[in-house]
């Protein structure tokens, strides 16, 4: 199979290497996708550059998202998978072998059907991102008729919190750096775009809401944040907070926060409960099919150029989902 790999840490366009390895295996349990298109997210660039520690194999075919066919099966597996168009979750999560190659095998709870109205560009998107976005907004129950604050609306994941907050039937407010992040932020469905830069956000939204705040905050900078969260987040309110980058050791106002009886809720997307995972793949197969989703997709780069997928990831300035196109499908 042809593929885009490494084998150590460091600078994407001294490590990475495109050339040919052999074929995967299947396992009981298990299937062979032949895959169209891998995402680069920006946990995939932090791994390959080795922020995340050392490698944990002498050998990575990087990214965790993708799409493709199923073209062969294992025990246990259906047969009638064959042929079946699919994207991908966790294909590199603790394992040497992601989605950055013409084929791969996975365990079949792994590879999801993808309604053939969505586009293999589109199934890329959706591992980290929209599963992120679902937890981060149902993991406590219903959001109809709430207020909801989307810190980072123009990213990935906000981009997915948007949408489905306004499909569950939630007021979504958001934040932006810039007229284009704003322009994108809107084109998602946010009801208020405020740029954290130019306005007193805290100020905007207490107005907006006469002074009640957000029920929940989709959170992609908790630390940085904080002080802003508190002013906003409603008694018995939550922070789902998937990032906190910019102060990853921030003081928690304990007290302040019990007597409010907020909740502070970490997600990580790769062990989210299964109960969760199911709800979170079912959800997102029924918007697909009702085409209620919209999948904005920055840059679409060859496999060839899998290092400069990851360097344009790295840059910043990307708004949308990454996609190298592994193979015409």
């Amino acid at each position: 199979m042809k593929t885009a790999y490494y084998e150590q840490n460091g600078p994407a366009d001294k490590v990475i290497i495109v050339g040919e390895l052999d074929d995967p295996g299947v396992a009981a349990g298990e299937v062979v996708v032949e895959v169209a298109t891998s995402a680069v997210n920006p946990s995939d660039a932090k791994a390959r550059a080795g922020v995340r520690g050392p490698m944990a194999y002498d050998r990575v075919i990087p990214h965790s998202d993708g799409a493709g066919r199923i073209v062969a099966v294992g025990e246990g597996v259906s047969t009638s998978r064959v042929g079946e168009r699919v994207w991908l979750w966790n294909a590199g999560w603790k394992r040497a072998h992601g989605s950055n190659g013409t084929l791969i095998s996975l365990p079949s709870e792994q590879a999801v059907p993808l309604p053939n109205e969505t586009s293999f560009e589109a199934g890329a998107c959706l591992g980290i991102p929209a599963l992120t976005a679902h937890r981060c907004l149902f993991a406590d129950g219903l959001i109809e008729g709430q207020n909801i604050l989307v810190t980072g609306g123009a990213g990935t994941v906000g981009s997915y919190a948007i949408q489905m907050a306004k499909l569950a039937g939630a007021r979504v407010f958001t934040t932006i750096s810039s007229k284009e992040k704003a322009d994108h932020a809107k084109s998602m469905g946010a009801d208020v775009v405020l740029n954290y830069r130019e306005e007193d956000v805290a100020e905007s939204i207490l107005n907006a809401t006469d002074g009640a705040g957000v029920d929940r905050i989709v959170e992609v900078e908790f630390g940085g944040n904080l002080a802003t969260s508190r002013k906003i987040l409603a008694q018995n309110g939550t922070i789902a907070a998937y990032g906190s980058m910019a102060n990853p050791e921030p003081s928690l106002p304990f007290y302040p926060m019990m007597f409010d009886g907020q909740t502070l809720r970490m997600v990580l997307v790769y062990i989210l409960p299964q109960a969760a995972r199911t709800a979170g793949v079912a959800d997102i197969n029924s918007w697909l099919e009702q085409g209620a989703l919209q999948h904005p997709i920055a840059r679409t780069f060859s496999l060839e150029q899998t290092a400069e997928a990851h360097e344009f990831v790295e840059s910043g300035t990307k708004i949308g989902t990454t996609v190298v196109k592994v193979a015409n499908l």
